[in-house]
């Protein structure tokens, strides 16, 4: 356990440098939260029981690949492309699988960016490979997937079929939002491209300033 505990320290060092580094290039923030969690030996016993694996640390290490994990939630559903990619780029890290339920959604509505990860952790005597899962979200995706875990958990998995329903609706509401508030945002920066396009700016420590049009032309006319 302590090995994935230093797993999960080194991705979250690897995301808060992507975090900040996209935040100084770009002047914004693609992550709007983050939340890392480790397994509980109970909760990794019941899942080795119900995938019928043996109950040894082998087995585990090799087929349970979401003891650690971490979930990323963003405002827009290009932020969560834009993560996965910089996460998929580092060097020292080997995707081993990715699972896309955005562009094809679970039959529940469920959606989200699943990698599993592996990461190599330097030990004082040796260095071990781990595997980490990352989901990758929306906000509101992160609430519908919040709402029903809540409710499947209350029910214990026998949720009524009209409840079902209803997620399914919100879900696809969700989904609505998202689409739109992508409209939204891809339109506003569009319309800051264009601005910046008509103006000329020179940056410094991170704040944008405008120069004089006359100055623009006077050293235009010297050259």
């Amino acid at each position: 356990m302590m090995v994935y505990k230093f797993a999960l320290d080194e991705m979250n060092t690897k995301i808060n440098i992507l975090q900040e580094e996209f935040q100084y290039i770009h002047s914004y923030n693609p992550i709007e939260h983050t939340k890392s969690r480790l397994k509980s030996p109970e909760s990794i016993f019941k899942k080795v029981q119900g995938k019928g694996l043996s109950p040894s640390l082998v087995s585990v290490r090799e087929h349970i690949h979401d003891i650690a994990g971490i979930r990323i939630s963003c405002s827009f559903i290009s932020d969560i492309y834009i993560i996965s990619e910089m996460l998929q780029q580092q060097k020292d890290i080997k995707v081993i699988e990715c699972k896309d339920y955005i562009k094809k959604a679970k039959p529940n509505g469920y959606q989200s960016l699943h990698l599993i990860l592996e990461i190599p952790v330097f030990m004082s005597d040796r260095e071990e490979s781990v595997k980490v899962e990352v989901q990758i979200r929306t906000v509101a995706m992160d609430f519908w997937a919040s709402l029903e875990h809540k409710i499947y958990y209350k029910y214990q998995k026998a949720v009524p079929s009209h409840l079902l329903q209803e997620l399914k609706e919100a879900a696809d509401t969700a989904a609505e939002l998202d689409r739109k508030m992508e409209r939204i945002h891809q339109e506003v920066e569009k319309e800051k491209q264009n601005e910046e396009a008509e103006h000329h700016f020179i940056h410094l420590d991170k704040k944008a300033l405008e120069l004089p049009q006359r100055l623009i032309q006077a050293i235009t006319d010297t050259k």
